[in-house]
């Protein structure tokens, strides 16, 4: 936290919202549907390109963010498997946007000790594209800070059958295809995000209520916060109230209430800021 408090101004929503957080109780994982960008550029008369290149800067903001939170890992859905279905040239900005944002971020995800690593079937990429993507997740796989997840030409049951393919082949490789069972375990372990913690807060800019075919066996248990703000207007400030929103839930993960309320912990957080502090 002192790390997010060295880049807020005292005094401002930002600090007051940071100083709402207790340390304890943040997400491990954030999953974001980054929506909007067209509906963006639409109202201020510019092409949707306009938007995707807007989009850029609340990325960088939210991933510094996170890495300053001390967050585990954050998951952001870049581009769906359904997207190659929109211009060709909208697709192809999108394309050029990935590259520039490697190029550009690379020395930010390094001086932050962010780990890059891509989700989907990236192979299906231009082929420039997966080159420059391969090759920055190589050169932060050392980062042991937070783990920043592209997913890109991706898709929730496409995960889902990938790792039932991935299950079956290896059972089949070893010999022991006859009388295979396949139960939750296998098919976590043999997902994408195999080995990360499942997202606890699901984020969905423009106000949209779907989740768009994302992380769909991931988010079983996650929270979900819709906001009206469109991705390229949303900012730290925007990620905050988020948090905020986060820690006044009560997860049950299906059975009854995990303990104290939420006011509980907050007095309980009050009493424990330094003086000085906000709180």
């Amino acid at each position: 936290m002192q790390e997010l408090f060295a880049t807020l101004t005292p005094g401002t929503e930002e600090w007051r919202l940071a100083g709402l957080l207790d340390p304890a109780r943040l997400p491990a994982h954030i999953a974001v549907i980054m929506d909007g960008n067209g509906r963006w550029a639409k109202l201020r008369g510019l092409p949707r390109a306009a938007g995707h290149k807007a989009g850029v800067e609340p990325v960088r903001e939210v991933v510094e963010t996170c890495a300053r939170l001390g967050l585990e890992c954050l998951t952001l859905y870049a581009f769906s498997m359904e997207n190659w279905k929109r211009p060709r040239a909208e697709v192809d900005t999108l394309w050029r946007l990935l590259r520039y944002y490697l190029k550009a971020e690379l020395p930010r995800l390094a001086r932050n000790n962010i780990r890059l690593n891509v989700i989907g079937r990236p192979d299906s990429l231009p082929a420039q594209a997966f080159r420059e993507l391969e090759e920055t997740i190589a050169r932060t796989a050392g980062n042991t800070g937070l783990r920043l997840n592209l997913a890109i030409n991706y898709g929730g049951r496409q995960e889902l059958t990938d790792a039932v393919n991935s299950i079956l082949s290896e059972a089949r490789r070893k010999g022991q295809l006859a009388g295979l069972v396949v139960d939750e375990e296998a098919i976590t372990n043999h997902l994408y995000t195999a080995g990360m913690p499942d997202p606890d807060l699901l984020i969905r800019t423009s106000g949209e209520m779907r989740v768009s075919n994302f992380l769909l066996w991931q988010i079983a248990y996650a929270e979900l916060y819709v906001t009206e703000t469109l991705w390229p207007d949303f900012r730290k400030l925007d990620l905050l109230r988020a948090l905020v929103e986060y820690q006044k839930r009560d997860r049950r993960f299906g059975g009854l209430t995990m303990g104290r309320t939420h006011s509980e912990v907050t007095e309980q957080w009050a009493e424990t800021v330094p003086a000085g502090e906000p709180a």
